[in-house]
């Protein structure tokens, strides 16, 4: 199970990067219209994640705290995160939205596996 989260939080569970409904976000304030005063939810795992406006991560997994840093870099969501001591390594991420209901983040720039959040 733990190997799960730590994918999860990787974000790199294997989703198609396929459209789907989904279309980028390529600026920083959509972003964080998108993420403002909400939570990003994969119940599953029991994984929360709140993106804050100053660039911080807070959240956790299975009862266990989540932190990290991030910044907006060339219309991409770069971050790196700790997740109860375990480093969760520096990556730049493609941001899609379903609507207001869903992000999708794809892991090096789009290249990569997805994991799909809900806002809550």
């Amino acid at each position: 199970m733990l190997r799960v989260i730590a994918s999860v939080l990787l974000l790199a569970a294997p989703l198609p990067a396929a459209a789907n409904g989904f279309e980028p976000v390529r600026e920083k304030g959509d972003f964080l219209s998108l993420v403002k005063d909400r939570v990003l939810r994969i119940g599953l795992y029991n994984l929360s994640l709140r993106v804050l406006p100053d660039g911080r991560i807070e959240g956790s997994a299975l009862g266990w705290g989540i932190t990290g840093t991030w910044h907006w870099k060339d219309g991409y969501f770069c971050r790196e995160m700790d997740w109860s001591g375990m480093k969760i390594s520096y990556n730049c991420q493609l941001v899609e939205a379903r609507g207001a209901e869903q992000l999708r983040f794809t892991v090096d720039q789009g290249a990569g596996d997805s994991a799909t959040f809900r806002l809550r």
